[in-house]
């Protein structure tokens, strides 16, 4: 980030906002700022609740805040059924495309109601009942949409996986959340070969005390190992009696669970993030149709996994919610060449595009042409997730992208949070770089390390003020770590783990993670989740791993590591450890560079010293080493 882009504004061009929800954005900021209880109220009016809330807000045990206590209803009332008697039953839901573009799924409100059912009704027949958890471990194929859908039905809760995790870390996903049913696929296609899905459940629930059924979807034909007492193809129940039929959605509790998700801590066990039904449901909803100024015509494009929160919050639940058509495709953004995503916007006519700026910072390497070729006049709305987006990937996204008539709305949120908290609306002006104000009905706060507000232009510790309505509940099993870990540095106050500054016209600048989390091309990996996996190598003693920027990924893992004796470090370990992570974590986590080191600097109650390698790698002052045992 540059420090001459905060003077940097960017008007709203007429043709975009004009007739937006949010055309009066500063009269809807200062009534929600004035009464964010009311506010988040209205909102929730504008969903069905088979029974209406007795309070909004039950905030007599914080942090445990509860939303819309009394009031029932269940989220795919919201963003399934409520379409399917409406004026939305045959509008397009759901379009998806194939990563060789020889198959195109289409799916109207009413046939997505059906194939919800379906699996729901098999989901059922496995003894899937309300609170059980179910382990969703699939690729970007319309299943996920169907699997998903169908656990919330039934008020199961789902656990959905990255399909590109190892079968160490879905093994201890499984263990954690004692999920019953897993559903997973034979494969999934990556840039033309397939990534071994159903071998890696396989390896993960060989052990599992609670796994009593594995459902598997044909996607690449691939061969694999089914076992006859527990494993099922999903195409064989499909054609039997016990998917036909009606499946009523469960009225539910409006605080009853609706998902865990894994993000990774600062410890080695990645943090199962709860969230619920009702609030989860209003604060999606909410966030999307404003931010990204939702219509009729709209075909919105979320490019996350749905094994990300950005995936559930604005890929599956909050355009469906919303009645939007949402398009989904299985392959990334430069196989089998780097304009395939340009063909498919311009193919499809995509009206809102949302990404992340490790795919804009990457595809920019290839120059505008792959882009220019196409017609990208249908983007009325672009949008970032993930990571703060540089100024030159912004100029670049919205010049060339968007033509400079889209905005780009830059969003600032985390698993924890469900929902957005800093973000723009199409009608606001922007500040390449900024992810923008708080959302309506929130309030942020830059403060020191004493808890003192910082003036603006000064760095300080991003705390958020405000509660809301999709707000994570728990972590699931263990409520002492989530107070620990979000509402204890600074009581009262949710603390985001993130660094940021605010300018004098109340925008925000978030600059990065200050605990010891790496953001790489925007997933969030542990930095003792992946030392955890380089010290597995029997090679190896200790390690230590940091993040450095990277022109691309926006931080590249650099892992600092200790051999045991008799082991040389060479660039054949270097590959064999880098190889032996990908296996054993995911290969997202592969360190790009490994220095191998006699020591690490550490405390002298033994905490390694992260700050210090990363000043040392950037040839920076190294600070206060007073503390060091050595």
């Amino acid at each position: 980030m540059s420090e001459s882009s905060e003077s940097e504004i960017y008007r709203p061009y007429p043709e975009a906002v004009a007739g937006s929800w949010a055309e009066n954005w500063e009269e809807i900021e200062a009534r929600a700022k004035a009464d964010p209880y009311t506010y988040w109220e209205e909102r929730a009016s504008e969903l069905v609740w088979s029974q209406r809330w007795d309070q909004v807000v039950d905030d007599s045990n914080k942090p445990f805040y509860k939303w819309f206590v009394g009031g029932k209803t269940n989220i795919v009332t919201n963003a399934v059924d409520r379409h399917v008697t409406g004026p939305h039953k045959n509008k397009l839901a759901l379009i998806w495309e194939s990563e060789d573009g020889k198959t195109v799924r289409t799916f109207s409100y009413f046939s997505l109601n059906r194939e919800v059912e379906k699996m729901s009704n098999i989901i059922r027949a496995m003894g899937v009942n309300k609170g059980d958890r179910v382990t969703i471990y699939l690729p970007r194929i319309p299943e996920v949409f169907f699997a998903m859908l169908a656990c919330a039905k039934l008020g199961a809760v789902h656990s959905v996986v990255f399909a590109g995790f190892s079968a160490d870390a879905l093994s201890s996903r499984i263990d954690d959340s004692e999920s019953k049913l897993v559903i997973t696929a034979d494969g999934s296609w990556i840039n033309g070969s397939v990534f071994p899905l159903k071998d890696i459940v396989d390896e993960a629930v060989r052990f599992s005390p609670t796994v009593e059924n594995v459902i598997v979807v044909k996607r690449t034909g691939t061969e694999v190992t089914m076992d006859p007492t527990r494993d099922h193809w999903y195409h064989d129940l499909e054609n039997l009696p016990i998917s036909r039929g009606r499946c009523e959605t469960v009225q539910l509790d409006a605080e009853d669970p609706l998902y865990i998700l894994y993000t990774s801590g600062s410890t080695g066990k990645p943090k199962a993030i709860l969230h619920t039904h009702g609030g989860y449901m209003v604060g999606t909803y909410t966030t999307l149709k404003y931010t990204f100024d939702i219509r009729e015509d709209d075909r919105f494009w979320c490019t996350a996994d749905a094994g990300w929160v950005t995936g559930h919050s604005y890929l599956v639940y909050g355009p469906l919610l919303n009645g939007a058509t949402t398009f989904m495709y299985e392959g990334g953004p430069t196989f089998p060449h780097p304009d395939r995503w340009w063909r498919l916007i311009e193919h499809y006519g995509i009206t809102t595009f949302y990404t992340a700026p490790t795919a804009i910072r990457s595809l920019m390497r290839f120059g505008d042409a792959w882009a220019t070729r196409h017609d990208l006049s249908s983007l009325r709305l672009l949008g970032s997730v993930g990571e703060p987006i540089n100024p030159a990937a912004w100029h670049w996204f919205y010049d060339v992208i968007g033509g400079g008539k889209a905005p780009l709305m830059d969003t600032w949120w985390q698993t924890e949070t469900g929902m957005f908290q800093i973000a723009g609306v199409p009608a606001m002006p922007q500040k390449p770089g900024s992810g923008g104000r708080p959302v309506f009905g929130q309030e942020a706060e830059i403060l020191d390390e004493a808890g003192n507000p910082v003036p603006d232009g000064q760095e300080g510790f991003l705390t958020l003020k405000n509660p809301w309505p999709a707000m994570a509940r728990t972590i699931y099993g263990d409520d002492q770590r989530f107070v620990d870990t979000y509402w204890s540095t600074y009581p009262g106050r949710y603390t985001t783990g993130d660094a940021a500054k605010r300018d004098a016209d109340g925008y925000f600048w978030v600059i990065g993670r200050t605990d010891d989390v790496i953001k790489v091309s925007g997933h969030r990996l542990g930095t003792a989740e992946v030392e955890s996996a380089i010290n597995s190598h029997p090679a190896v003693s200790e390690s230590a791993a940091i993040g450095l920027p990277h022109e691309v990924k926006g931080n590249a893992i650099h892992a600092f590591v200790v051999l045991n004796q008799g082991h040389t470090g060479n660039r054949e370990l270097t590959e064999e450890i880098r190889a032996h992570v990908s296996t054993h974590l995911s290969p997202i986590a592969k360190p790009d560079e490994i220095t191998f080191t006699d020591s690490l600097p550490k405390t002298r109650s033994g905490k390694i010293m992260r700050r210090v390698l990363r000043a040392r790698a950037l040839g920076q002052d190294e600070g206060d080493l007073s503390t060091l045992e050595d």
